[in-house]
């Protein structure tokens, strides 16, 4: 049966549009990371390789290669962890062009090392492109978080930033970092911006 991650991981994908507290398991991704404005056409590349690989992952048995416990699944959704420059977080505001960002696509746990550096050689070879050297294949554990659904423009999250912080505080928890997570459910290229579905997520101790 194929593996669709909005099915079968529904606690970490699809969570309701208040706080909750969760856990989340060491997962597998490909990574690249960036700085600036996510509207600039680099983000828009930078997104592209990180398809072209992932993509290069699930096709792999078409194209003669089938890793060992391989499966059919859905590709993961596009994810962001986002932080500021120092002199972004000086600021009064949001400076976009001052942001810093890793973006990743989850990969399923029968990709090692071998299995990347096999989607790494394919991608070069059929879609050849600069940035394909940034790529990082790595595990990141988020563990303890909070998270929640976030519907419409991205622009308007800092409200449903500040109930996860009110339900932080009266739960007794403290962020880890400053940096938070988004997991992108839509694709804002098709997407009418008040119907954009977003999990906002950070770590907390």
């Amino acid at each position: 049966m194929k593996h669709e991650w909005r099915k079968h991981e529904k606690e970490l994908y699809l969570p309701k549009a208040i706080p909750e507290l969760v856990k989340i398991p060491k997962q597998k991704f490909f990574m690249i990371k960036g700085k600036g404005n996510p509207n600039d056409e680099d983000f828009s590349e930078r997104i592209g390789v990180l398809y072209t690989m992932s993509y290069a992952v699930r096709m792999m048995p078409k194209n003669g290669f089938t890793p060992e416990g391989y499966f059919e699944y859905t590709v993961y959704p596009l994810e962001g962890l986002w932080d500021l420059t120092e002199e972004g977080k000086k600021a009064d505001a949001l400076n976009k062009d001052e942001l810093l960002y890793t973006i990743m696509i989850r990969q399923p746990d029968f990709v090692d090392e071998n299995v990347a550096e096999k989607a790494l050689a394919i991608t070069r070879k059929k879609k050849p492109h600069p940035l394909l050297d940034e790529i990082v294949f790595d595990e990141v554990e988020d563990g303890l978080s909070i998270q929640m659904l976030h519907k419409g423009s991205y622009n308007n999250e800092p409200e449903n930033f500040a109930k996860m912080k009110e339900f932080m505080d009266n739960s007794g928890l403290q962020r880890k970092s400053m940096i938070h997570r988004e997991i992108y459910l839509s694709d804002a290229r098709k997407v009418e911006e008040d119907k954009l579905k977003t999990v906002l997520r950070y770590m907390v101790k």
